[in-house]
């Protein structure tokens, strides 16, 4: 049966400018790091993508390397788009990115315009579309000089091969850097992606918000709910199912005692507010309206309607935000991806 999308999915969500560009992004946003490769379930990807449409979430998160294995998310989500999104591509933001490992030898990392050029066509072609909306380049590569990273995101664009650039994890001197150079080629840099949660503020302490303010570019922050430790599951101990217990990129040591301490007050504060804290930890990075969207994972349809509710309640106290920042220092950083 052919998926026909909500005809409310634009009455509920909020939508911010992109930094000083006049792209508009969900505040939140759907991301395909995993649960969308082929060894996950097809049929529930599908769903998940197909509901937060349905509530608004027009902004779609890939990499080149998302799956496992590498690539599998961007073949899976040109399965959708031919089966289910195909109609709506003008009302959707779909991001690609590249600069980590994504074939063998010298040329598939980092950020030469060799890898770029290719990384991009590869991407194109396994989602089965002309352009993608944003192109970033995923990590800085201080081995490659900036400039040419940014002459190859430049060149991107004006092949048509995008309609917009990012960066991600780059520091706030780096962005500067790089956001002059795409200026002087005439391709402004209209967002970045940090990572930013209650857990790990790294990108206060870098004042990488100021910078994104200065140069006049979007923010669009992943990993805000910690790897899920910001949820309702490692409350009483690590699920068999969590990414905890599977530890690829959130290992169990990183559970002690005290964060789990940390993370049961931010709960009870949540639960004060009439929230999740899934929901909070979600409102808490919006709060800033420098912050244009918080890129969600998640693994069941329930995840992606109960982040969305964050929407109904964007605002904290003096108190509360206190309290916040006493329970997690703004010199936080449990660093997972």
């Amino acid at each position: 049966m052919s998926y026909t999308a909500a005809e409310k999915r634009y009455d509920s969500m909020q939508y911010r400018h992109c930094g000083r560009s006049g792209l508009k992004l969900p505040v939140i946003s759907l991301g395909f790091w995993h649960n969308f490769g082929h060894q996950d379930d097809f049929d529930n990807a599908s769903a998940i993508a197909r509901t937060a449409f349905d509530l608004g979430v027009t902004y779609f998160d890939l990499a080149n390397n998302y799956g496992p294995p590498y690539g599998s998310a961007e073949e899976n989500f040109g399965k959708m788009l031919a089966s289910d999104f195909g109609r709506y591509r003008d009302e959707l933001i779909i991001a690609s990115k590249a600069g980590y490992d994504m074939w063998p030898g010298p040329y598939g990392n980092w950020g030469s315009r060799k890898y770029l050029m290719a990384s991009v066509d590869q991407s194109l072609k396994r989602m089965g579309l002309n352009y993608v909306d944003i192109f970033y380049h995923h990590r800085f590569d201080a081995d490659t000089p900036l400039a040419e990273t940014m002459a190859a995101l430049d060149a991107i664009v004006r092949q048509g091969k995008a309609q917009y650039v990012g960066i991600s994890n780059y520091s706030s001197d780096q962005m500067r850097q790089a956001s002059k150079i795409l200026n002087d080629l005439g391709t402004p840099c209209v967002v970045h992606q940090p990572r930013y949660s209650m857990l790990d503020r790294h990108t206060e302490s870098d004042r990488r918000l100021d910078a994104l303010e200065e140069i006049g570019s979007g923010c669009a922050v992943f990993s805000p709910l910690a790897q899920g430790l910001l949820t309702n599951k490692y409350l009483e101990g690590i699920p068999e199912d969590s990414r905890a217990a599977l530890g690829h990129f959130l290992k169990p040591d990183v559970i002690t005692k005290d964060l789990v301490t940390k993370i049961c007050q931010l709960n009870d504060l949540a639960s004060e507010r009439g929230q999740t804290l899934g929901q909070m930890a979600i409102s808490w990075v919006l709060r800033d309206s420098r912050l244009t969207t918080a890129i969600i994972g998640a693994s069941k349809t329930s995840q992606v309607i109960d982040c969305v509710g964050a929407i109904d309640n964007l605002n904290f106290s003096d108190e509360q935000l206190k309290l916040i920042d006493q329970i997690c220092p703004s010199d936080s950083d449990i660093t997972v991806r």
